[in-house]
């Protein structure tokens, strides 16, 4: 599954921490992120408030699973 994760903060960064360990995850975005998130996941540069910038990016990159933190 391609799972983009939307926030940057403590919350997003342990969703991305989980969400990462799982085998079902091929790959993980994470829109704005942070610097601790560079780590685990695809950083997005895109304001987690940014909704039309949000589902375009859904949308090329054939996301499946959107999780929402703030």
């Amino acid at each position: 599954m391609r799972i983009l994760v939307i926030g940057s903060g403590g919350r997003e960064h342990a969703l991305c921490w989980k969400i990462a360990q799982s085998t079902k995850c091929s790959k993980l975005y994470c829109a704005p992120g942070n610097g601790g998130i560079k780590e685990i996941a695809e950083l997005v540069d895109i304001k987690a408030d940014d909704i039309p910038g949000l589902l375009d990016f859904a949308k090329n990159n054939k996301i499946d699973l959107t999780v929402v933190g703030p």
